[in-house]
């Protein structure tokens, strides 16, 4: 909330002063701000909604609700960086007047606070694990980078004088790229989320290390995690003694669904699958690391 009024205010700031001091750039980047006042709106609302608990209709919970957010937040990057592009080129086709020079002075001051905006909404993002917190973060690291370039290309162009007066425009197309660039880092995590790809293996390595101090054990087999939102679901094959008492496998399963959830807080749910070990023995059935 903190970033989204911030965001407001800087936004202002860029366009107005991008306007009156003839500089392109800054306007741009100005706009880019208030991309990122889209985006974080829909970052809080994804997290308020992916938040709620399990209920009828939705038995997993609502996190799908979070990787979806930061899939909407990487689309809007890539409109921004799409729409500076296109103005970008039109800018550098018009001739124009040079910027003036208390331009630099508000891009100096944006390049520092958009930069500490990034590492503090990125340092929560990585602590709670979520991508679009992180997504949004990137944003304001994109904000600092646009402005940083912009500074530099109006720089050049006072220092240069006339024939350089699109230089700001120039860096406004290059960091249109950079905008679109880090859009696909934050699309793709989102994607690999909603399609349910399989989190990183030192997650599922875990789970097995851990169901197999369980008492009672004897293999595992078959071994599945998924991520939903700030969630994981662990289906997992459990092999015991064939001759045990079906009550005392139904224990051993809880006592591995028990440790297991123990070991990892993120973990909420898991489905835990009895099979006989001789028999499963005797298939040769491999142990899936």
């Amino acid at each position: 909330m903190a970033g989204l009024w911030l965001n407001g205010v800087l936004a202002a700031i860029k366009i107005a002063g991008g306007i009156v001091g003839n500089s392109f750039a800054l306007v741009a980047d100005g706009f880019e701000s208030f991309a990122d006042i889209f985006s974080s709106a829909i970052v809080y609302v994804g997290l308020r909604y992916s938040a709620k608990p399990r209920d009828e209709n939705h038995p997993y919970g609502h996190g799908k609700a979070e990787p979806l957010a930061a899939a909407i937040v990487g689309l809007a990057l890539v409109g921004a960086g799409v729409s500076i592009a296109v103005q970008s080129v039109r800018e550098i086709l018009t001739p124009h007047v040079l910027p003036a020079p208390f331009t630099l002075v508000i891009l100096a001051a944006v390049v520092l606070i958009k930069e500490g905006l990034f590492h503090y909404v990125n340092r929560v993002g990585s602590k709670i694990e979520s991508l679009s917190v992180q997504a949004d973060a990137w944003h304001h690291r994109s904000d600092a980078i646009t402005s940083g370039l912009a500074f530099i290309g109006i720089a050049t162009a006072l220092w240069l004088g006339p024939g350089y007066e699109a230089a700001d425009d120039w860096a406004a197309l290059i960091a249109a790229g950079i905008i679109l660039y880090n859009a696909y880092h934050q699309i793709h995590p989102a994607l690999h989320d909603l399609s349910d790809a399989a989190p990183p293996a030192t997650i599922t390595q875990q789970v097995r290390a851990t169901a197999r101090t369980v008492e009672g054990v004897r293999e595992l087999e078959k071994c599945f995690v998924r991520k939903m939102g700030f969630e994981f679901f662990v289906d997992l094959h459990v092999m015991v003694d064939a001759e045990l008492p079906v009550r005392e496998g139904h224990r051993i399963a809880h006592a591995v669904k028990d440790a297991i959830m123990a070991a990892d807080p993120r973990i909420t749910e898991v489905l835990v699958h009895i099979e006989p070990f001789e028999s499963a023995k005797g298939t040769g059935a491999p142990d899936q690391e």
